[in-house]
């Protein structure tokens, strides 16, 4: 490039700020400070960077391979992501200096420059200085123009905050053209993110359908928007849009679902008796064991999850519970990522031992069953097993069907003699007229027991 030839990061992340605003801020920390800035948004993807002279000791053969790639790929890679927190910039109010590590590919030394508002961090201003280094009054300048980028970032948090309409819009609508115009709402409304990687969450029972008791987008890393959808005949849930950098990576989700199911829990009441065996499966409002913990990627999350083979009948039903879809790219099927959510959601409640938070594709023979209608499970070979008054023999038959027909194992399980599991068996066998030595049998008793559940 030319003498004073100007680089710039000339794009918008969101509806909020004008195009050239952040461009101009950066241009200004550059001048204050004599040096190149960036400026990236706490997931690390670039917004803009700023004017440089390629005749100063600032050319294009001083950039080191970490700030190449974040300006050709307008973002950074997992691995510097976790390099550079390290360091403590997320939780930093003023500037951070970060050492050259080559091995690292940051042959040039940093300082970073925590853009917040509000006390939440929203972004970083990165700057290549060497030793010494601008003044601390250079500085101190500065961070008031990170701030006022702060303020920029803010308000286009905030035009994302306004997309709830849009958002209940789309998981309400029923199928077919009033889904599709929803979509295309939504899509217009988010602009170039709708192209992106995408999952929904459900967090259920959610205690509040007032929008002012929902967070804001702009709390939760990640979230594009947030809304509230009606749970049942009187509940609510809360749906999140989450945005994600790989399909493989749900960090993003999986630790706002676990947040707010602990926020959940807290505004939900615990006057109801716990329940157990099969007929206790999980009522909103219901008492239930903490959620807790945060989350993994993979897989069940959060709370410890029992054996394959585990007593699961006498786990207390929760008070809330989060299921996580597939990951997709777009929007066309945002109403399939919420019938993926929210059956997560209902599994955890129905077997606690799935959560607190779920990913779709965890929870194993639910995904079939949370399809059905509710009055499947109520098949008239178990209807009478289902009682109240044979919660313990529909408990025994769900855990030995759990342990696939094991009477050793499964009578370790429930802690019993073998003679007394037998002669459960058979009054089971007796209250449904199904033969338990029949695979056939077996599979819709199972089923029927694991259905009931829900």
């Amino acid at each position: 490039m030319g003498q004073n030839a100007r680089v710039t990061g000339d794009f918008k992340v969101g509806r909020g700020a004008g195009r050239g605003e952040y461009q101009e801020l950066v241009d200004e920390i550059s001048a204050l400070l004599g040096a190149p800035a960036t400026l990236e948004n706490r997931d690390f993807e670039l917004i803009a960077f700023g004017v440089y002279d390629s005749d100063s000791d600032f050319d294009e053969a001083s950039l080191d391979p970490v700030r190449t790639r974040s300006i050709l790929t307008r973002r950074s890679t997992s691995a510097v992501r976790a390099w550079f927190e390290s360091f403590g910039i997320a939780r930093a109010t003023g500037p951070v200096r970060i050492p050259p590590t080559p091995e690292a590919g940051v042959y040039r030394g940093r300082i970073c420059l925590p853009v917040r508002h509000r006390g939440v961090v929203l972004g970083y201003v990165w700057l290549l200085a060497d030793d010494p280094g601008p003044t601390p009054e250079q500085l101190t300048a500065a961070m008031d123009v990170a701030s006022r980028i702060g303020d920029l970032l803010a308000d286009e948090a905030q035009a994302g905050a306004d997309l709830t309409r849009e958002l209940r819009a789309v998981l309400t609508a029923e199928r077919g053209w009033q889904r599709d115009m929803a979509v295309a709402e939504l899509r217009t409304a988010l602009g170039p993110r709708a192209d992106g990687l995408h999952t929904v969450v459900c967090v259920a029972p959610w205690p509040s359908a007032d929008p002012d008791d929902a967070p804001s987008p702009r709390t939760v890393p990640g979230a594009t928007a947030l809304c509230t959808v009606p749970w049942g005949a009187t509940g609510q849930s809360l749906a999140l849009l989450v945005r994600l950098r790989s399909a493989d990576v749900l960090t993003p989700a999986l630790t706002a679902a676990s947040r707010f199911v602990r926020e959940a829990d807290g505004g939900l009441g615990t006057d109801r008796p716990a329940a157990t065996g099969v007929s206790g499966g999980a009522e909103p409002g219901g008492a239930a064991g903490a959620a807790a913990g945060g989350a993994k990627t993979g897989g069940t999350t959060g709370a410890a999850v029992g054996k394959p083979g585990g007593t699961t009948g006498v786990d207390r039903p929760r008070r809330a519970a989060a299921g996580v879809a597939t990951a997709r790219v777009g929007l066309a099927e945002l109403g399939t990522a919420w019938q993926e959510a929210s059956a997560a959601a209902r599994a955890v409640l129905a077997e606690p031992r799935l959560g607190p938070v779920a990913e779709w594709a965890s929870i194993g023979p639910f995904r079939l069953l949370t399809s059905l209608p509710p009055e499947a499970a109520q098949d008239p070979a178990v209807r009478t097993l289902l009682a109240p008054a044979h919660s313990e023999l529909a408990r025994t038959a769900e855990v030995f069907l759990d342990c696939a027909g094991q009477a050793g194992r499964t009578a370790a399980e429930l802690g019993i003699h073998r003679q007394t599991l037998y002669y459960r068996l058979s009054r089971v066998e007796q209250l449904t007229g199904l033969d338990l030595d029949d695979g056939e049998d077996r599979l819709l008793l199972h089923m029927a027991l694991k259905g009931a559940r829900l």
